[in-house]
């Protein structure tokens, strides 16, 4: 039998981060010292696909993101399979840390181990140990609480300016102090960008929100009624937007993302400091993206290439050749992949790709078409070139050439020219439904009515309250 150490709140050194549990080591023999690289994985809370200077976003400082890009793979197709909540967050992140699509996670009564896997378990099985740190809420707890240890992170709005900071700190504090001589699996999961967007004053005062420029799809307002104009998130600022308070919105959101990239690059000193970083696989990616004036829209809640799916990933470390992908993937085929390049074992239940044919240049794809979801109100199918996004409940469609239109601006659905583009693909969402076991209609018998004006928006004062809760 493996020895069991458990720990119940115990207080570190960080005031803000409290250990909440450690975890049976696993019966399988762990591989020799050494012969294994490290794991260090970042995700971050609400990332836009687009917000890394590597990404070509030259408004935004994230030099320590850009030197892992410009040493690793860019996966500049990465996506949330989807939610059937307003906190993308969760599904996305139960996703991640058992490899099962959507339509498959585990319900209140689930069996780790013989009804899902869980990733630190694959991973400590596999010879790691395993360390978790970051926010509890909208996360899988029995995911998270499966690492040797567990760290939640603050959340209180009054230490958010410092989170990155005291996120970093705790990991750092690990990779000082452990003593095991088996390789490391660290998974950081601070609570930024996410609101609210504060940071300390010398990464505010980067940004002028008069030198940001507006997204490319800004609107004043979303042109129809997606089936969620009025979420949480997407009450974080009136009804119209205005051009100043989506370059303010910016500015605040650059600011906390330079703050994050900034205490990354002191974890990365750490590893460099310790001889661990050429030995250190890293991933870098979000948890879902975000609008941010896109369309009109603030959140996460839709199936825009430039909201809430779409997120950025870069994976660097031994092995991983210099490059970008277009290849479509999913967040949760991480978990496999990290398995496959360290030699661990993948799971049988674990539904999601390994991309480590693609990173070894022996595919250009793992999938041949990428399928998102929101609740019953949207539904999303692109494959290389064409976007289709279906909105059942008003039986609207939207089609876009991705390669002349990325962002989204012209539909084409509604033109003669292109009936057939829209009935192929419409017939490629159903046929993918089906796979996935989405049983959602698209087709509504009785339509909601599609319209939607900034009065529409004006809710009680104590309803409004209630959704900014989260």
């Amino acid at each position: 039998m493996s020895s069991r150490r458990v720990v119940w709140f115990v207080a570190l050194t960080l005031g803000s981060l409290v250990l909440v549990s450690g975890h049976a080591l696993a019966d399988a023999a762990p591989a020799a010292a050494g012969k294994k690289p490290n794991v260090l994985f970042i995700l971050a809370d609400d990332f836009r696909a687009d917000c890394l200077g590597a990404l070509g976003n030259s408004h935004l400082k994230t030099p320590n993101l850009d030197k892992l890009a410009d040493r690793g793979m860019i996966f500049s197709n990465t996506y949330c399979l989807g939610s059937m909540v307003g906190a993308v967050c969760l599904p996305s992140r139960t996703m991640l840390l058992t490899g099962r699509s959507l339509f498959h996670l585990p319900g209140k009564s689930f069996v780790p181990g013989k009804d899902y896997a869980l990733w630190p378990k694959a991973m400590s099985a596999g010879g790691y140990e395993t360390f978790h740190l970051g926010k509890k809420g909208n996360s899988f707890v029995p995911g998270m609480e499966a690492f040797d240890t567990c760290i939640y992170a603050s959340t209180d709005q009054g230490e958010r300016a410092e989170s990155s900071q005291k996120t970093a700190d705790g990991v750092m504090e690990y990779l000082h102090k452990r003593k095991s001589d088996k390789p490391f699996f660290v998974y950081m999961a601070p609570p930024v960008p996410h609101d609210p967007r504060v940071a300390p004053k010398e990464f505010m005062d980067q940004y002028d929100p008069a030198r940001i420029p507006l997204p490319v799809a800004f609107l004043p307002v979303h042109p129809f009624d997606n089936g969620e104009m009025t979420v949480r998130d997407e009450m974080l600022a009136p009804h119209p937007r205005t051009p100043e308070i989506i370059r303010r919105h910016l500015a605040d959101y650059y600011a906390c993302v330079t703050c994050l990239d900034y205490h990354i690059g002191r974890i990365m000193d750490v590893l460099r400091q310790r001889g661990e970083l050429d030995n250190t696989l890293i991933v870098f990616t979000g948890d879902n993206g975000l609008s941010l004036g896109d369309h009109g829209l603030l959140g996460k809640q839709n199936v825009y290439e430039y909201g809430g799916m779409h997120v950025p990933m870069i994976m660097a470390g031994p092995g991983i050749p210099h490059g970008k992908t277009s290849a479509l993937v999913y967040l949760y085929d991480i978990f496999p992949t990290v398995c496959e390049l360290t030699g661990t074992p993948i799971p049988p239940q674990v539904e999601s790709k390994s991309l480590a044919s693609i990173i070894a240049g022996k595919a250009a794809k793992v999938r041949d078409y990428m399928y998102t979801v929101y609740k019953d109100v949207q539904r999303g199918i692109r494959d290389d070139r064409w976007k289709l996004i279906r909105y059942p409940q008003i039986n609207k469609t939207q089609l876009f050439d991705l390669n002349s239109d990325p962002h989204e601006l012209n539909n084409l659905a509604d033109k003669p020219e292109y009936a057939a583009k829209v009935k192929e693909m419409m017939a490629l969402l159903a046929k993918v439904q089906k796979e996935y076991d989405d049983t959602c209609p698209l087709v509504s018998e009785h339509p909601a009515d599609p319209s939607w004006s900034p009065d529409k928006a004006k809710i009680a004062p104590a309803k409004q309250a209630k959704r900014g809760k989260k």
